[in-house]
């Protein structure tokens, strides 16, 4: 196995992490802040994260010899950091738990195409897009607070993104921080390097949190990442079985959960770093670009400490807005598919409004109620339309 390593596929290895980690460890931390985490307790999220992520890469990468990379739920992290304010975060770790139940129980069972398939595409992609809205939002309205530091970098990434689009967020981040320190915003003063500590976080079980915040984190998983993330694998030519796969992803959801690790997923736009000829030139040797990437997210567990006071010493408002301008496309592919069917199109609009409304109702989020809304409004129009069809 040695011998099929490659510098390239070290590179690709440590790329992948770097570019899949660097945008939305921003959203991560909000969303533990949301539950009310302390630092050590962010720390901890992030060390299950990056061990939970380490194991199931090299893993299944070994087990299967193909490029399969596995990554935290950006998505569901952004869904967490609106649907945690006022819930504990031992609610949050039961509903993590319920999460990766739902996530094994598809794999093993094969059932999980069937489930989604009663959740018209366009509607799951209108919630995402509800889901993510306000993190675009903020990105432009931190201009309010920090012009000196937000303009450069919105500016950075509209020219980096034709330019380098694979290291646009990376460049925009480091562009940022730059700023940040000419202009005396870096709280350093406090930062240190520091190993992190698995801290047991006991779960709590109540049915509000689990419908509001553990079944959406489940949707949004698999139809946003594990979905694409089988198009990925499969679009390389490699044809590892995909149960199995979903099925060790939801294992390390149960297991990490009561440390922080609140989901885990097939990757795709980072995966596919690893899948491409400049990861290794013979294509049943590039799983060790995946090997790689296994090792870097076991450094990044860690050091999850180091990145989290990093974080705390940067101000806010490059927090937001690198938060913002990584999910930027996300949203745009998120409102396209939402609005790509004619009949599905006002339901999902539908949808749409009310997840970003953020309205809460019997203790049940806005993305749970969007979905609820737009539902119901798919069946509605849907069979007033085949009436007056009829009618004709």
């Amino acid at each position: 196995m040695l011998k099929d390593f490659s510098l390239a596929s070290i590179t690709a290895g440590f790329v992948a992490v770097l570019t899949g980690t660097t945008g939305s460890i921003a959203i991560i931390f909000q969303a533990a802040q949301s539950a009310g985490a302390t630092a050590e307790q962010i720390s901890s999220w992030l060390m299950a994260l990056g061990i939970g992520m380490a194991l199931t890469t090299i893993l299944l990468s070994y087990r299967y010899k193909a490029p399969i990379l596995t990554a935290w739920s950006t998505p569901g992290a952004a869904l967490l950091v609106t649907s945690l304010e006022g819930i504990s975060i031992h609610e949050a770790i039961g509903a993590f738990i319920a999460c990766g139940i739902l996530t094994t129980l598809s794999g093993m069972t094969g059932w999980f195409e069937r489930v989604l398939n009663l959740v018209p595409k366009s509607l799951a992609a209108a919630m995402l897009g509800g889901i993510l809205l306000q993190f675009g939002i903020d990105a432009f309205a931190s201009l309010n607070d920090q012009l000196l530091l937000v303009l450069p970098m919105l500016c950075a990434y509209i020219t980096l993104k034709r330019m380098i689009p694979r290291y646009t967020i990376v460049c925009v981040l480091l562009l940022g921080i730059s700023i940040a320190h000419y202009l005396g915003l870096l709280q350093l003063a406090t930062f240190t390097v520091a190993l992190s500590k698995p801290i047991y976080m006991a779960p709590s079980f109540t049915v509000a949190t689990l419908i509001s915040v553990g079944l959406p984190l489940f949707i949004v998983t698999m139809t946003s990442q594990n979905i694409p993330g089988m198009a990925t694998i499969r679009a390389a030519g490699y044809n590892p079985p995909i149960s199995p796969l979903i099925t060790w992803t939801g294992v390390s959801a149960v297991v990490f959960a009561v440390f922080g690790g609140f989901s885990y997923n097939l990757a795709a736009i980072t995966a596919a770093i690893c899948m491409g000829p400049e990861a290794h030139p013979k294509k049943e040797k590039r799983y060790t670009a995946a090997l790689s990437a296994g090792f870097f997210y076991l450094l990044f567990g860690i050091f999850g400490a180091t990145v989290v006071a990093l974080f705390m010493a940067f101000p806010e408002a490059l927090v937001m807005t690198i938060a913002g301008l990584s999910l930027l496309s996300t949203i745009g592919t998120s409102m396209v598919n939402a609005l790509q069917v004619e009949a599905h199109r006002e339901p999902a609009l539908i949808t749409f409004l009310v997840t970003a409304s953020g309205i809460v109702i019997a203790g049940l989020g806005a993305a749970f109620w969007g979905l609820v809304a737009g539902v119901i409004s798919t069946v509605v129009l849907n069979s007033y339309r085949k009436q007056a069809s009829r009618s004709v």
